[in-house]
Parts: structure tokens; C-alpha cells; sequence
């Protein structure tokens, strides 16, 4: 009876079963409750119209919007071992590897892709909710070394866009072993001198929030992103009092300094382009020469001024004259 259940009855309703896109047509905003036009969500950037609630992204809907024209490079992870701890809970691990792969026509968590963001280099780590919850596992840790290779060696900068539910229970003391490895990838991006941003979508939280999200050079978050380390019913359950209103939101966590600023999805990738412009262009202002005032030049200002000429020392300095309030000490002038 359960062959015939679970066999012959699925594949003999979807053979006499009609195509019925009602359902993909329209979705619902889980904030507001307001069914919107699936083509009205994807010209909006899956941004409520009626709310402005942010809607999750796919990896590649959010490659698309990040890089120039939605071309870009996908750079390919190393393989990693399926399954190293043989796990199973109501399933097999590699079971729901599977499932996850099916739904979502990803292999893993995360994607890797190299591009141009306004005619400028990046390379950018998207985690993928809707993969396990975005879970970080060996191919997470990665994911983010090869990114960092990449960024190191095209001089370009690393942009990480976390969304994920923590370590990946299924791959034990694996998946944990992740946070370190991830930080020193990050560690090399800077060595480098190339400038590591993330950004913080909705949720973004456990050991990825304990590890490479909390580190970058600029953290922005995306409205009402839920951004912590323990959700708030756990910390609720764990301290026995209510949390504030909007606690670990984007909101609250720039309002406290965690974070560095609150970007509409609309104006991400405008102010990401800024952002890479002004950090990686700084190094030619920086390196311009500050011209040197020599003494005999700064004598004739003064003299051009109308202030008295003074003397000089012999290394060449101005010495200061305490008992007049008109001149000022050589540091000044200088």
C-alpha cells in the first residue's frame, strides 16, 4: 500500500494534473499580507510596493541587480567532501543536499562571481537563504577563500552579502571550523590593501554573524534585516524579559553603532559603487606629495603680510615670541 502511495498515485496525478500558474502569479508580502503582481515584484527588485517590506533574493536575482548589465563571472568552489559525518536526523544529510539542490537549482549555500559594478572591478560571496537556510558548511568556507583569491589577485575589492541561519548542524565541528578559516581569507583581502564590505540582508545570524559578517571595512544592512547571533525568542527564553521593539533590526543596530548605515536595495548598488570608488582610488591622494613651505618663501609671505620679518634658527625653524600675541610659533605656519 505505501508503494502505491508514495509511487504510483504522484506519478499518475501528475500525469492527468493540468499546469495551474495561479499560485506563481502573484505572492504574498509576508510583512504587509498584500498580494503583488509577480512581474510589479521583480521590476521593484522584490521591494513591497505597499510596505516597502525587502523581500529575500535568490543568488542569481541578486547577482543580476549587483553587476553591470547582469554580467558577471561565476567563479567555481572546490568540491568538498558531501556528507564527512554520515549525518541523519529524520533524513539523510544528503538527502536534504538534494532537496535543496532541486529547489533552488543551486549545488550549494553560496555562489562566487567576479564583474564590473559602474565599469569598476568586484567580486562578490552571495549566501543563499532558501539553500538550507543559508547555512555555512565546508563549501561556505570555501567559497570564501576562493573569493578572497580572486579579489587578491584581480586587485579588486570583496563584497560578501550574508544571509544565513549559522553553522550547518549536519557537518559538526566542520561547519564551525568555517568561522576561522573565513576570517584569515579576510585577514589576506586586507593585507592586499583591497577594501572588504558586507552587506547584512534579512536574517543574518549565528556563526556567520560571529565570524566574517561582523568584520568588514563598512557593514551595511538592508531595511528590517534581522541581524544577531541568538534569535530574539532564544535570548527572550534565556533572560526571562521582553527585548525592546525592533531589537537587532537594522534600524536598532545602526541606531547602537554596530553597523554603519541602513541602505535601501534600490540605492545598494549606487552606494556600493561609491563606496569602492572612494576606497580604492584613496591610495592616489594619498600618495600626491604635500608641498613644503621653505623658510626663505615663508619669510616672504610674512614679509607680503606685513608682519615683521623674524629670525631663524640655525636647523632652520621659526622660534615663537612669547611676548607678542601677533606672531605664532613655526608649527603653525608650517
Amino acid at each position: 500500500m505505501n508503494w502505491l502511495t508514495n509511487f504510483v498515485r504522484p506519478k499518475i496525478r501528475a500525469l492527468v494534473r493540468k499546469d495551474d500558474d495561479r499560485e506563481t502569479l502573484w505572492e504574498k508580502c509576508p510583512s504587509c499580507g498584500q498580494m503583488v503582481f509577480h512581474r510589479d515584484l521583480s521590476a521593484a527588485m522584490r521591494v513591497c510596493p505597499h510596505c516597502d517590506h525587502h523581500l529575500r533574493l535568490s543568488a542569481k536575482d541578486r547577482l543580476g541587480q549587483l553587476f553591470d548589465d547582469g554580467v558577471y563571472e561565476r567563479i567555481v568552489i572546490p568540491g568538498v567532501q558531501a556528507d564527512p559525518l554520515k549525518f541523519r536526523d529524520e533524513k539523510k544529510y544528503v538527502d536534504r543536499l538534494k532537496e535543496s539542490r532541486s529547489k533552488t537549482g543551486e549545488n550549494e549555500s553560496v555562489v562566487v562571481a567576479a564583474g564590473k559594478m559602474g565599469a569598476l572591478d568586484a567580486v562578490a560571496v552571495v549566501q543563499y537563504f532558501a539553500f538550507m537556510g543559508g547555512s555555512m558548511g565546508l563549501a561556505v568556507g570555501e567559497a570564501l577563500i576562493a573569493g578572497a583569491a580572486r579579489a587578491i589577485a584581480d586587485k579588486a575589492p570583496l563584497i560578501v552579502f550574508a544571509a544565513a541561519g549559522g553553522a550547518r548542524m549536519q557537518e559538526g565541528i566542520y561547519s564551525l571550523m568555517q568561522m576561522p578559516r573565513a576570517t584569515i581569507a579576510v585577514e589576506q583581502v586586507r593585507e592586499a590593501g583591497l577594501p572588504y564590505i558586507v552587506v547584512l540582508t534579512d536574517p543574518t545570524t549565528g556563526g556567520v554573524t560571529a565570524s566574517f559578517a561582523m568584520i568588514g571595512d563598512i557593514q551595511i544592512a538592508e531595511p528590517g534585516a534581522l541581524i544577531g547571533f541568538a534569535g530574539p525568542r532564544v535570548i527572550e527564553n534565556t533572560i526571562r524579559e521582553q527585548l525592546p521593539d525592533g531589537f537587532q533590526r537594522a534600524e536598532y543596530l545602526l541606531e547602537h553603532g554596530m553597523i554603519d548605515m541602513v541602505t535601501h536595495r534600490h540605492e545598494l548598488k549606487a552606494t556600493l559603487v561609491r563606496l569602492i570608488d572612494l576606497l580604492m582610488n584613496k591610495s592616489e591622494s594619498l600618495s600626491t606629495p604635500t608641498p613644503v613651505v621653505s623658510v626663505p618663501a615663508l619669510q616672504e609671505a610674512t614679509a607680503i603680510a606685513d608682519v615683521p620679518d623674524v629670525a631663524t634658527t640655525n636647523d632652520g625653524e621659526i622660534p615663537a615670541d612669547d611676548d607678542s600675541d601677533d606672531q605664532t610659533s613655526g608649527d603653525d605656519n608650517t
